[in-house]
C-alpha cells in the first residue's frame, strides 16, 4: 500500500491548509472553530440559513437528551426536504418553514435511521479514508471520545490534499503514471446530466433517485458547458429563492459567474498524478471526463481517486469495502 495505515490526526496543531510534521509522522487539523453545530429543536430553515451563514456545507446535530451528538444535517437534506414537498411557485414550503430539525428527521428517517457514524483522533488516515468510502459520506466527524466533543470534521478534499502533499516530498507509486484508461478508475456507464433549461426541480430529482451529488450540464451539441452540484443548490436557502424551483438552472448559476472558472475536466489518456493535482489544484469534488468533442465520457469523483490511492493497494476493493 503507498500509503501505510498509522498516521494519526491527535497530534496536529495547525490550521486546515497547513501540514506539519510531529515525530515524521504528517498529520492534519481542522479547527473546532470552522465547525457549526446545530441543536434538533432548532427550526430546519434557520439551521440552513446558519450553514449559509457560516460558509459550510454540514454541520453535527446535537441531541441536550442524549448529551451528545447524534447525526449530520447536510445539504442533501435541504434538497430532500425540497424534493419531497415543493409543489408550485404559488404554495410555500411548510416543511422547510416550520419543521424543527427533530420533526423532520422523524419524518424522513423512520426506518432508515443510522446512528452518526464518526472517528477519534487518534484514528488513521486509512481508517478515515474507509469509513468515508464504507458508509458513502462525504464528511467524517471527528469527536474526541472521553468529553464527546466534536473537533473538526474531515472531507475527501482536505484528505486528498494532504496526501498530494505528502507524496510530493516520498516516491510515487508506478501506477500513477498510469492513464484513467489503464486504471478503469471513475464512472463511464450511465452519465446523468442536464440541459441549461432543465427546471431546477428536475435536477433535484435526479440528485435524489441517482444518489449522485452533480450533474454536468450539457448544450444541443452534446458538449460540457457547466456542472450543477449539490452544493449550488444551497445558493438557493442564500438567496431565498427556494419557494421557486421552476426557473432554469442556467438563472439558478447566474449567481456564481463573476468566480466561475469553467467545468474541471480531463480526459482517458491523462494520468493518475495529473488529475489528482488537478482536482486538489482546482479544489473541485470531481472531474468531468470528456472526449476530443468535449462529450461526455465520465465523472472521476474524490472518492475515485482515495480509494484508488489507499484501499485498492491495500487489497480493498470498492465492492469489499461497501460490503
Amino acid at each position: 500500500c503507498c500509503i501505510a495505515p498509522g498516521f494519526t490526526w491527535k497530534a496536529l496543531q495547525t490550521s486546515s491548509r497547513e501540514i506539519v510534521l510531529n515525530s515524521n509522522r504528517p498529520t492534519l487539523c481542522l479547527p473546532s472553530k470552522d465547525l457549526c453545530s446545530c441543536s434538533l429543536s432548532l427550526q430546519v430553515k434557520k439551521a440552513f440559513f446558519a450553514l449559509v451563514a457560516n460558509g459550510v456545507r454540514a454541520a453535527p446535530l446535537w441531541e441536550s437528551k442524549k448529551q451528545s451528538f447524534v447525526g449530520m444535517l447536510t445539504i442533501t437534506d435541504f434538497i430532500n426536504i425540497l424534493h419531497r414537498y415543493y409543489k408550485s411557485p404559488m404554495v410555500q414550503i411548510y416543511e422547510l418553514e416550520e419543521h424543527k430539525i427533530e420533526t423532520w428527521r422523524e419524518l424522513y428517517l423512520q426506518e432508515t435511521f443510522k446512528p452518526l457514524v464518526n472517528i477519534s483522533p487518534d484514528a488513521s488516515l486509512f481508517d478515515a479514508v474507509y469509513s468515508l468510502i464504507k458508509n458513502k459520506i462525504h464528511r467524517l466527524p471527528v469527536i474526541d471520545p472521553v468529553s464527546g466533543n466534536a473537533l473538526y470534521i474531515l472531507t475527501h478534499k482536505r484528505i486528498l490534499k494532504f496526501l498530494q502533499l505528502f507524496m510530493s516530498e516520498m516516491p510515487k507509486p508506478a501506477f500513477m503514471k498510469k492513464n484513467l484508461d489503464e486504471l478503469g478508475i471513475g464512472t463511464y456507464h450511465n452519465i446523468a446530466f442536464i440541459h441549461p433549461d432543465t427546471p431546477i426541480i428536475k435536477a433535484l430529482n435526479i440528485f435524489v433517485e441517482r444518489r449522485i451529488s452533480a450533474l454536468p450540464v450539457v448544450d444541443e451539441s452534446g458538449k460540457v458547458v457547466d456542472i450543477y452540484s449539490k452544493f449550488d443548490v444551497i445558493n438557493l436557502a442564500a438567496e431565498k429563492t427556494y419557494n421557486n424551483l421552476d426557473i432554469t438552472v442556467t438563472q439558478a448559476l447566474q449567481h456564481r459567474s463573476q468566480y466561475f472558472e469553467g467545468v474541471v475536466k480531463c480526459s482517458m489518456l491523462e494520468t493518475l498524478e495529473t488529475i489528482v493535482d488537478r482536482i486538489v489544484k482546482a479544489e473541485v469534488h470531481r472531474l468531468v471526463v470528456v472526449n476530443e468533442a468535449d462529450s461526455i465520457v465520465g465523472i472521476i469523483s474524490l472518492s475515485d481517486i482515495l480509494q484508488a490511492l489507499v484501499l485498492t493497494p491495500a487489497g480493498m476493493d470498492q465492492e469489499n469495502c461497501i460490503d
